[in-house]
């Protein structure tokens, strides 16, 4: 028992390393690169705390090098499934009744073990197994996940401090449950941040948590792993389970003691759990909390007034870091034809001083993207482009899969604001633009809002005031990430919380109070100082 009112102070963001030429990091995560480069792992299941090897193994490749092998992991089965779902409710009871600032003080730990000890041997990691260039993976498996920890375990007090007014002879209390069964959390390849903020925002909570990473990204989420249980993470609260998705993700749904799902990843994927958790609704202990976060078809809209070179620094950011690999990357855009000659000229300039190739070499811009399916689908749509008349590629369309999985960034010009690769989500390297007339700038902004089911991220370039406001108003559904003279990508915690509604998710903004709300199930409890002892009230007396 703690005698006293904790508090945690507010926190700020994670400084960012750049990485110079000659720089202490610099030094630091080349000799981590090769260190890693030089140590295959094997990777186990952790269900309750302990190892499990299945022997069912997969493969931890290295997406721009097809010769390069980090490790193993081992996959789980419906077996292992059923085993975490045994651990999870072994723990549940012992860590919902531990005290609150315990539990954080667990992922407080994690947090400065990621700024110190391990930061450079994350960053490595994701750079080697998701080819993330340094700065993506600074920004991401260290600064972003460090947020993600330090964020939430301020939001938990806040929530925990919010409690109901009481009146005479009465102490009216809110308490702050954890859902009643475990938390199935899902995450990406994408960002490192992410595949840890998931499984660990409801076990600061007080909820147990079955983790299932992508497969392409398990190196990293290893790492994250070992660290919650250096940090002190009890048996059994986060369970950590590798694996194909229906060999995990089946099991899980079926079971009655499903009481949420955390989600990043695919809108079909998303709306198959959906739709699963529908069909077993009854079979439920409760109704599961469902937080979803999927695609994006994202856009830049540039208004006649706006800067030449914010818009192609914007353009090429947006679209190109990571590979385009991100749900917010800016994936068409709508520009006018007084700008265009200037735009055009400005980016092909800057498109012609990319380079592409292994992060390893920190010179280069893009690097691969993450496997085999993503090349083929995105150098499909590339094709697609190549082969059809409302389509001109200006920059890029070339690719390469003898050494990595190497796509050179890409720029479309089209007549047609419907054609393929402005209305489907790519995943990639590769941006779209179609240009409009000037007077039309307002007919656009419709156009842009009904152009895509998705609703998560967008820009607007534009000096005038009157421009911008006008954007804002005819796009208000059509990103829950809205930026105004700057990319759509690269939102940070406790600023620019992130998500979006539409196709895109249930926008309940990772690195928010609004998400650590889906994870507590309040309990209102009255206690009466002066119980009556007459069931009598005084309209019934007699006159």
């Amino acid at each position: 028992m703690t005698n006293g009112i904790l508090a945690i102070d507010p926190p700020a963001n994670e400084p960012v390393y750049q990485y110079r030429a000659g720089s202490d990091e610099r030094k630091r995560i080349k000799d981590e690169l090769q260190r890693l480069k030089a140590t295959e792992v094997e990777i186990p299941l952790i269900i309750g705390g302990k190892p499990v090897k299945t022997g069912n193994l997969g493969r931890c490749a290295v997406p721009h090098d097809h010769n390069q092998q980090l490790g193993v992991f081992h996959q789980a089965g419906e077996k292992e499934v059923n085993m975490a779902i045994e651990a999870s409710a072994a723990a549940s009871e012992q860590w919902a009744s531990m005290d609150w600032q315990d539990r954080l003080a667990i992922f407080s730990k994690a947090a400065d073990l990621i700024a110190g000890p391990r930061r450079m041997a994350l960053n490595a990691a994701t750079m080697l197994g998701q080819g993330k260039n340094v700065f993506q993976a600074e920004i991401d498996a260290a600064c972003e996940i460090i947020d993600f920890l330090r964020f939430n375990t301020y939001y938990a007090t806040q929530i925990y401090r919010q409690q109901p007014g009481s009146g005479s002879a009465e102490w009216n209390q809110m308490e702050y449950r954890p859902l009643e069964g475990f938390v199935f959390a899902v995450t990406p390849f994408n960002f490192t941040a992410i595949a840890g903020n998931l499984p660990s925002a409801p076990a600061m909570m007080g909820n147990t948590v079955l983790w299932k990473p992508a497969s392409t990204a398990v190196y990293s989420a290893w790492m994250l792993m070992e660290i919650f249980m250096e940090a002190g993470l009890p048996p059994g609260v986060i369970n950590f389970l590798p694996g194909s998705g229906s060999q995990v993700g089946n099991p899980i749904m079926a079971s009655p003691n499903l009481a949420g799902i955390h989600f990043t990843g695919s809108t079909a994927v998303f709306q198959g759990l959906w739709k699963k958790a529908a069909e077993n609704l009854s079979q439920y202990r409760s109704y599961p909390r469902i937080v979803g976060e999927t695609g994006g078809k994202d856009f830049v809209c540039v208004h006649p007034s706006a800067d030449l070179d914010a818009v192609v620094a914007g353009l090429v950011r947006g679209a190109f870091e990571y590979q385009g690999q991100k749900c917010s990357a800016a994936s068409r855009a709508y520009i006018p034809e007084s700008l265009w000659p200037g735009i055009k000229e400005k980016l092909l300039t800057a498109m012609a001083s990319i380079k592409v190739g292994p992060p390893e070499d920190f010179s280069n811009f893009v690097n691969a993207v993450i496997d085999r399916s993503a090349f083929d689908t995105i150098t499909a749509a590339i094709d697609y482009a190549k082969e059809h008349d409302a389509a001109e590629i200006i920059a890029g369309g070339g690719y390469d899969d003898s050494t990595g999985f190497f796509i050179d960034p890409t720029v479309i010009v089209t007549a047609d604001p419907h054609f393929k690769t402005m209305e489907e989500e790519l995943f990639g390297p590769v941006l779209t633009i179609y240009v409009y007339a000037d007077p039309d700038y307002e007919a656009m902004l419709d156009l842009c809002d009904k152009t895509s089911p998705y609703g998560l991220t967008g820009a607007v370039f534009a000096k005038e005031r009157s421009a911008i406001a006008v954007a804002r108003r005819k796009l208000v559904n059509a990103a829950g990430n809205f930026y105004i003279n700057d990319k759509p990508t690269g939102s940070v915690v406790g600023k620019q919380p992130f998500g979006g509604a539409r196709a895109s998710g249930t926008n309940d903004k990772a690195g928010s109070i609004m998400n650590l709300y889906r994870w507590v199930s309040p309990r209102t409890i009255k206690e009466n100082y002066l119980s009556p002892t007459d069931y009598r009230y005084p309209y019934m007396e007699e006159a």
